[in-house]
């Protein structure tokens, strides 16, 4: 039986915690003003109050620093994209592919700036390492799931029952070996040309997304009507491109 913690070790883990939440809260606040190609180790420890040497024994560099960053951006969304997809109905594929859009989207809308450092720009000179590639997929598989149901259902017909527009096509050999990756992650179950419609819808999604926070909805679409805009998309790529009505 593992001997339990004793007082002061406890003290000591949760002021650990404790203060490299705060060196993560207070980066955080930096990316707003600064952006990630401005982090600083430097200013950040200066501004919870230590010295910067003190730091290093938290995150050993600006790098160490973002990619905790980059991990908790990628967990708050993907924790909020579950819990809303997990809240529709299994046998309601529109319905959880709209919770995912529209979370994506609102989680970006109210998280501006972690939004930017995962979606965003590369910051120059960082290269992400691999413990931030399942943070990074935790969306992704909410739709790797519902691409599976599709392939396992009575997938093939529009919400009028005709042909839904690009089902059933065969796409070309050149365009299937590309996605050999995404469709080792979807799964065999998932065909060739439905794993080439979801990544047509992800991107759409993200797509509008960018635009919008980015700005480039600017005199595009005005700004009252830009959630209805984006809920009439994603609607429409699940019924068009997921195939889903």
């Amino acid at each position: 039986m593992t001997p339990p913690t004793t007082t002061a070790e406890g003290v000591r883990a949760r002021a650990r915690t404790e203060m490299r939440q705060a060196i993560l809260d207070t980066a955080r606040a930096h990316l707003v003003e600064q952006g990630a190609t401005g982090l600083s180790l430097r200013a950040v420890a200066r501004d919870v109050g230590m010295v910067s040497s003190a730091l290093y024994r938290y995150f050993e560099n600006r790098d160490a620093l973002l990619t905790a960053l980059i991990i908790e951006a990628y967990d708050s969304l993907g924790e909020a994209a579950e819990r809303a997809e997990a809240r529709v109905d299994r046998d309601d594929l529109e319905g959880r592919w709209l919770a995912v859009a529209t979370t994506v989207r609102g989680w970006a809308l109210a998280h501006p700036h972690q939004y930017a450092l995962v979606y965003g720009s590369p910051v120059p000179g960082y290269r992400a390492p691999q413990d931030t590639i399942g943070p990074a997929t935790r969306v992704a598989a909410l739709l790797a799931g519902l691409l599976r149901d599709i392939a396992g259902g009575d997938d093939g017909a529009d919400a009028a029952g005709g042909p839904a527009a690009g089902a059933g096509t065969e796409p070309p050999a050149d365009a299937v070996a590309a996605v050999a990756p995404m469709r080792a992650f979807l799964g065999e179950q998932v065909p060739a040309d439905l794993a080439l419609r979801g990544l047509l819808a992800w991107t759409a999604v993200f797509g509008l997304v960018s635009f919008e926070l980015f700005g480039q909805l600017h005199n595009v679409v005005e700004p009252d009507g830009r959630e209805a805009v984006f809920e009439a998309e994603a609607r429409r790529l699940a019924r068009q491109v997921l195939v889903t009505g």
